[in-house]
């Protein structure tokens, strides 16, 4: 993490970083069940110093409007991979509206005030789909282009886009990498046009002992909130030191609406809840 008042470099502010970075997985072993112990005893978190986020006066997503967008034709083409989507849109609408979004109404603002959201739609885009490696700046292209030939809902200050990648494709971000570096990130484009991306986890450091489902929600928990409580990275809720609020608890968990969602950092307790 950042451990000056300097803004902190791109990579450090936006990811889910990895757990354990281990050897990467068959994707036969991805949907296998290994248990929670990983989580639990590895390294834990290291904080610069102790946690506080600090609000900075830019936007905040009050009233969180989902689209995901599955980029790949395994996703229209492969019953696991169809499933799986499915899967993360139920996800989305029970997260939204659940109590995890009312946790973070700690951190509304004077006519910003956090609220629950709704899954706004879905789309498998299989042109373009990268096939081994994608850079940020090109997940930033497609998204413009997607959204002005009306492939995707125009964008306001509420709308935030998932893009999940297929297994075996390598995202390249602020000069790191996915499965090397870290597990997923949000960003935006020129201050607007909020979108996090959801690499496949097919590592064992993104994986974290976990079904590649569970992994996913807990990497898309992580990056939900953030977006929500600092969709400019840095310009809204943020810690110098330690980051966002889902950096501050990387790799701890709980069940929310019968989903693994990532433990949240909370100014009032002062603690992850």
């Amino acid at each position: 993490m950042a451990t000056n008042k300097k803004h902190p470099a791109h990579e450090t502010i936006r990811v889910v970083p990895l757990h354990q970075p281990k050897v990467e997985v068959a994707l036969e072993d991805l949907s296998k069940e290994t248990g929670d112990s990983e989580l639990f005893t590895g390294k834990p978190h290291k904080l610069a110093a102790p946690p506080k986020l600090v609000y900075n006066g830019g936007p905040l997503i009050t009233n969180t409007k989902v689209f995901t967008i599955f980029w790949g034709k395994d996703w229209s083409s492969v019953p696991s991979y169809v499933s799986l989507a499915s899967k993360l849109n139920a996800f989305f609408k029970a997260i939204l509206a659940s109590s995890l979004m009312d946790q973070l109404s700690e951190y509304s603002k004077p006519g910003k005030k956090i609220g629950h959201g709704s899954l706004i739609g879905t789309k498998v885009i299989t042109a373009g789909a990268p096939s081994s490696v994608i850079h940020d700046s090109q997940i930033q292209t497609a998204l413009k282009k997607w959204i002005t030939a009306g492939t995707l809902p125009a964008w306001d200050a509420n709308t935030l886009y998932f893009i999940y990648l297929e297994n075996g494709v390598k995202v390249i971000m602020g000069g790191s990498s996915s499965c090397s570096s870290f597990c997923g990130y949000h960003d935006c484009i020129q201050g607007k046009k909020y979108y996090a991306v959801m690499p496949f986890p097919s590592c064992a450091g993104c994986l974290g002992g976990a079904s590649a489902f569970d992994a996913l929600t807990g990497t898309s928990s992580h990056e939900l909130c953030e977006a929500i409580t600092d969709p400019v990275p840095g310009k809204g809720w943020y810690d110098n030191n330690n980051g966002e609020i889902g950096d501050i608890c990387a790799w701890k968990f709980k069940t929310v609406a019968g989903y693994r969602v990532q433990l949240e950092w909370s100014n009032k307790q002062k603690a992850c809840i």
